[in-house]
């Protein structure tokens, strides 16, 4: 007796497929901007931008237009077209024009040779997790948190020649033997340099300390798996990794020493430029709301100070960008 055959089991029953939904296969366009966007952007890109125009380039090109002109800044009525006489009279029978240009030089140099390496110094130590890092950190960028005007209030107490700190500390505080450190011309530039170097060390570690934070750990410990020593890692490996950091530091610095103004004018005793502390913003300053005003003449020493600005920085950022290209 033969059996009968096995009966399948029926198969499960699937679901129906989901319907494609319309436009599942089509690539999401770019989303459209409404009215409130347009607005929004036009308010942060078109706020900033004006400010930029009216504070900034519009003066600068009035700088450039006045420093052809004779004009005491009274009267519109009163300014005279005197051609390239201002410069002819700058760079040929003004006798500050040349020191202050010196003065911002040495200017520069100091702060790229001591108070920039300096905090570059500073940023590598506190970047290893030394004990009590957050102190040091405060305590070093505290003068750049104070206004000019009070690092240079604190300064002048510092180099008071009767009962001053520096006068006290080296043992020059007796009368009719003390340094006046600031009456000095050849003394009073160097103590202005420190107290601005005092600030700027501040700024520049904080700078480095945040491209430092930002740098991968494994190429250190990479160097050092090669042999190579701390300072041999630093030179060789994370000083040329930080270019960008490098860059923004060095036009700071350059910016910062060109346009140097707070601290030697609280130091100097305001306008009037004191022997032996001559700047270019000085000057500018004396002619443009001094006693008496050539604002012509001021102009055409803020034109020249600009295009040395321009210069200095143009050069150093277009040789930086042909050695990235290479």
């Amino acid at each position: 007796m033969t059996s009968a055959p096995p009966v399948p089991s029926p198969s499960p029953t699937r679901p129906p497929a989901p319907r494609p939904s319309p436009g599942a296969g089509r690539r999401p366009g770019p989303r459209r901007i409404g009215a409130g966007d347009r607005l929004f952007l036009a308010v942060i890109v078109g706020i900033p931008t004006i400010a930029l125009l009216v504070f900034v380039w519009l003066p600068a090109l009035a700088s450039v237009g006045l420093s052809f002109t004779s004009w005491d800044g009274i009267a519109l009525s009163d300014i005279r077209w005197t051609g390239l006489d201002n410069y002819r009279e700058i760079f040929g029978n003004y006798p500050p024009f040349w020191p202050a240009v010196q003065h911002n030089v040495i200017w520069l140099l100091f702060s790229v040779l001591l108070p920039t390496p300096f905090g570059i110094f500073l940023a590598y130590q506190l970047d290893r997790q030394l004990r009590f890092t957050r102190v040091y950190q405060t305590a070093i960028f505290l003068p750049m948190v104070l206004a000019p005007a009070v690092v240079g209030l604190i300064w002048e107490i510092i180099y008071n020649p009767d009962n001053g700190l520096l006068n006290g500390i080296i043992g020059m505080a007796a009368p009719g033997h003390h340094i006046d450190w600031l009456g000095d011309p050849d003394l009073n530039l160097w103590a202005v340099l420190v107290a601005s170097g005092w600030r700027h060390t501040g700024y520049i570690m904080i700078l480095y300390l945040a491209g430092l934070k930002s740098f991968d750990p494994a190429l250190k410990e990479a160097a050092a798996l090669d042999g190579a020593g701390e300072r041999q890692t630093f030179l060789r490996v994370v000083f040329p990794a930080l270019r960008p950091v490098n860059v923004i530091i060095v036009v700071v610095t350059a910016m910062e020493s060109l346009r140097a103004f707070d601290v030697v004018y609280i130091l100097g005793g305001g306008v009037g430029s004191k022997p032996g502390m001559e700047l270019l913003s000085l000057l500018i300053t004396d002619n443009i709301v001094g006693e008496s005003s050539h604002i012509g003449y001021g102009s055409a020493l803020a034109v020249v100070l600009l295009a040395v600005s321009l210069a200095a920085i143009g050069t150093f950022l277009v040789q930086n960008f042909r050695k990235e290209d290479r």
